[in-house]
């Protein structure tokens, strides 16, 4: 057995960002034991699976390896970082959202959000469109059907977490109609398809590049609005300012009636309004 110790700006709300990952994906793939998160892993060609514990005395996140993962043990621990967002200042962040009156009441029941972020970030755009105007129970329900037809079967000691999740080759490969099949508009389909190829082939790299150019492309595709754009850069492209404007949830918190009314109340934000979407989803999850 392999453990890496990721240490952490204290203070983490973990139970918070390892719920909200879970509450998003499918359980073949991610889910909760206790206070562990459990997830399988493809990366290049090794797939596997970690485990992962908050140790909040020495703030470090305790992460068991399983050891077919050795190969890119450097490279996963880059990407756990990312995932959890382990590298955030939250003492940094939350002073200067504080000077928000909603946002000083919520920060004080809940420090330390984090931006759950992601392991693999065409996998994170595929959960962005399809949780495009659909409640979150239905995105994972169609994110299972895809987990089921295109991830790929990996051996764990823990019972159902036994698949990886989609990757964009083996989307890009099938036909429009299998899409469809799953419970997807013609439409939606057709623009998973073109990320998937666009993805596939290179000439859309949502790996490296500026996060704004990468939005830029992702608009380009037909079905690939603000909401999902400014999403994927929230969560997958590390855009600590990005802010999905015409979130029903968001729109309800702040307590406005557009998307516009949403921007120019969170100037103040900047440059961390993404965090501040986090605090308000969080504070809606709980029954706000």
């Amino acid at each position: 057995m392999i453990v890496l110790y990721l240490s952490y700006h204290p203070p983490l709300a973990w139970k918070a960002l390892v719920s909200f990952l879970c509450s998003r994906s499918n359980f073949r793939v991610e889910r909760l034991s206790g206070d562990r998160y459990l997830r399988t892993i493809k990366l290049n060609n090794d797939t596997g699976w970690i485990t992962a514990r908050q140790d909040a005395v020495h703030h470090q996140i305790d992460v068991e390896v399983s050891p077919s993962l050795l190969p890119c043990l450097t490279q996963l621990q880059t990407r756990l970082r990312i995932l959890f967002d382990l590298d955030a200042n939250p003492v940094v962040i939350e002073a200067h959202l504080k000077h928000d009156k909603i946002l000083k009441q919520l920060i004080t029941h809940s420090p330390g959000l984090r931006v759950p972020r992601t392991l693999d970030t065409f996998e994170l755009s595929l959960r962005a469109i399809l949780g495009q105007q659909v409640t979150v129970k239905a995105a994972t329900t169609l994110f299972g059907r895809f987990v089921a037809t295109f991830g790929k079967p990996v051996d764990t000691p823990f019972p159902e977490l036994d698949r990886t999740g989609p990757v964009a080759s083996a989307i890009a490969n099938a036909r429009l109609q299998t899409i469809i099949d799953l419970g997807l508009t013609q439409r939606r389909a057709s623009t998973i398809h073109q990320l998937a190829q666009k993805v596939a082939e290179g000439t859309l790299g949502l790996e490296h590049g500026d996060p704004a150019q990468i939005i830029e492309q992702l608009r380009e595709l037909s079905g690939i609005g603000p909401w999902t754009a400014q999403y994927i850069a929230m969560r997958a492209l590390g855009d600590s300012n990005a802010i999905p404007a015409s979130d029903l949830g968001l729109i309800r918190a702040l307590q406005v009636e557009k998307p516009g009314e949403v921007l120019y109340r969170t100037e103040k934000w900047q440059p961390w309004r993404a965090y501040g979407a986090i605090h308000l989803w969080h504070h809606l999850s709980a029954g706000g």
